[in-house]
């Protein structure tokens, strides 16, 4: 298993002392500290416009992350590819790989809000077109080093991207799968899952069930595993870690909701985003207290101890995954992040490892 940090960038649920520069300078020390502590990779987010989270530009924030850290690898989760040209993508995940000696990963997805969609001019309701016909053609360029297309959204005569892709991006490419057709898409496109917890595993597993599915139609060999984001708290005192839990996951869900607006119901009828309609309604008869709760208790969070048996006990649902942990978040002090990360690295990342490799050396 493979440890990620997931960065959000978010102001919302602190005072007015916490400015845009003290979140970064904040993020930046818990992205240089999962470096040091041994987190395979950092995933930034890109957001706009709102204190739920803003990152404009996740590849240029990881260039600098590139030569503030040693090891880790550097991923985008995710280029929203609607918002952004795919010529200009293609480009500067090539030059972050060069840059970075080889560390960049690839992650993609469509966006959700109208809160973003909208100051870009953008019709929210041809996102799956666009994500469909510029997906393939980044893909084919970071492989190829040619870019071309001529589809309606981005017509594109060949053009060989420079710098050139120095290696193949096989198995560093992600998309965000929150929904069956995104789950199918990145099946289809032979690309690996990113997904976050928000209920019981049971409930979620068909997701990557149909990822398979897709996968085994359009490609040979094993799909590969997913990626999963978790809200992680781990804490010596397990009650403690369930408070911090309730406080930090109910603010950080009461940002969601109003970002994405989801006490609306422009879902059920936005083409392309029909399946969140449903899950709107439940959404709205739970109210954020029980949301929270079903948050909490399928997120892997606790002492070490119980941040090590719950992932156990998802990968008897689910099979293998990697887990990305979003550390910071709903207002949580930089102090409780920052010992989250440490005690996470010491005790829960290398009991997992040990028991990976016994796994291992059982099996040869």
């Amino acid at each position: 298993m493979q440890f990620g940090v997931q960065m959000i960038f978010q102001s919302y649920g602190y005072g007015p002392e916490m400015t845009d520069a003290k979140v970064y300078d904040e993020e930046i020390k818990l992205a240089i500290l999962a470096d040091e502590v041994g987190f395979d990779h950092l995933w930034v987010v890109e957001h706009h416009f709102d204190d739920y989270s803003f990152c404009p530009d996740n590849i240029v924030f990881l260039a600098n992350m590139a030569g503030r850290t040693k090891r880790i690898g550097l991923g985008t989760g995710a280029v929203i590819v609607p918002w952004n040209d795919p010529l200009r993508v293609a480009e500067k995940m090539a030059l972050l790989d060069m840059v970075s000696g080889g560390r960049a990963i690839f992650g993609m997805g469509r966006g959700l809000s109208r809160i973003e969609y909208a100051p870009f001019q953008i019709d929210m309701e041809t996102s799956r077109e666009r994500f469909d016909e510029a997906a393939p053609m980044i893909m084919q360029a970071l492989e190829t080093g040619f870019i071309e297309g001529n589809g309606k959204y981005y017509p594109q005569p060949r053009t060989e991207i420079r710098p050139r892709p120095q290696k193949s991006f096989k198995g560093r490419t992600f998309s965000v799968t929150m929904s069956p057709d995104s789950a199918a898409e990145a099946g289809r496109l032979g690309v690996r899952q990113n997904m976050f917890t928000q209920g019981p595993w049971e409930q979620h597993k068909g997701m990557i069930d149909l990822h398979h599915a897709e996968f085994a139609k359009h490609h040979s060999g094993p799909a590969p595993i997913p990626q999963i984001c978790d809200f992680v708290i781990c804490d010596e005192d397990g009650k403690r870690a369930k408070d911090r839990g309730q406080q930090f996951v109910t603010t950080y869900l009461a940002s969601l909701m109003g970002h994405y607006e989801l006490a609306g119901d422009h879902f059920k009828t936005a083409k392309g985003y029909e399946s969140y309609g449903a899950a709107v309604d439940i959404l709205k008869q739970l109210g954020l207290d029980q949301m929270a709760e079903g948050y909490l208790e399928a997120m892997v969070l606790g002492t070490p101890d119980e941040c090590i048996e719950k992932i156990h006990a998802r990968r008897k649902i689910v099979g293998d995954f990697d887990l990305n942990c979003c550390i910071r978040f709903g207002g949580m002090p930089f102090e409780v992040a920052d010992r989250t990360m440490r005690l996470f690295g010491s005790k829960v990342m290398p009991a997992i490892h040990a028991h990976d490799k016994k796994k291992v050396q059982a099996a040869e």
